[in-house]
């Protein structure tokens, strides 16, 4: 892949030291690169391969979630997260997102140029280490897959993951052939089953105890014009 094309979309706020980063990136990555502050509204090139490097020390998880179901929707992208604590802190965030790369704040920026240049080349960059951790914990969640989940039904299995894929109400409503409120009678249950107050919550929850959601189905069919939305 020639790197030269890619766009390094790095989401982070603007500070002094930020400034060096970028600074030292723009020295050895062959790569354009963009910030973006948390938040802001962003809009892909056409046909431009695009790294998203999620500085976690300012963006909540809310906000990941967001981009994170961009990046399932659009091959385009890829994401990768940096400034992690350490490899419990990468499982609890790769437990959430679908990531090609980790770089923890411990990393020099020698090793994270190099780290972008392989993600930009299509390339995963974690350690083997983590990755046999991660394998083992999707192990685990597997498992549990198969055994009831505190009375939760097939519906409500299914719209706890699409919750886990950053689609709303009416998204969800879209996606199962059901009215919206149908889709905030199953959420209330939901809710009430696992103990949970809010959508985050129940993400987390799920996250923890049925392992990673899949990602959306790209060629899922949409309600055709006219439908009318039934009860479920």
């Amino acid at each position: 892949m020639d790197q030269s094309r890619n766009l390094l979309l790095l989401v982070t706020a603007n500070s002094p030291q930020c400034q060096l980063f970028i600074d030292y990136l723009h020295q050895h990555v062959a790569c354009e690169i963009t910030v973006l502050p948390p938040g802001s509204e962003w809009k892909p090139r056409d046909i431009q391969p695009t790294l998203i490097l999620l500085d976690v020390d300012h963006i909540g998880e809310d906000l990941m979630q967001k981009w994170h179901a961009r990046a399932m929707e659009d091959e385009r992208l890829s994401l990768a997260a940096f400034n992690l604590k350490d490899e419990d802190h990468a499982i609890q965030t790769l437990s959430a997102l679908h990531l090609q790369g980790v770089f923890y704040r411990s990393d020099s920026l020698e090793m994270i140029c190099k780290g972008l240049q392989a993600l930009m080349a299509g390339e995963l960059w974690m350690s083997r280490s983590l990755m046999t951790r991660m394998i083992s914990f999707l192990r685990r969640q597997q498992l549990n897959s198969y055994r009831p989940v505190c009375g939760l039904t097939h519906r409500e299995l299914e719209i706890i993951g699409l919750l886990g894929s950053g689609a709303s109400n009416g998204e969800i409503a879209d996606r199962l052939f059901v009215s919206e409120h149908t889709v905030k009678s199953h959420l209330y249950n939901i809710f009430r089953k696992i103990d949970v107050h809010n959508r985050i919550q129940a993400v987390n929850w799920a996250r923890h105890n049925l392992g990673v959601p899949p990602p959306p189905d790209k060629n899922h069919p949409r309600r055709p014009v006219g439908h009318t939305k039934g009860q479920d």
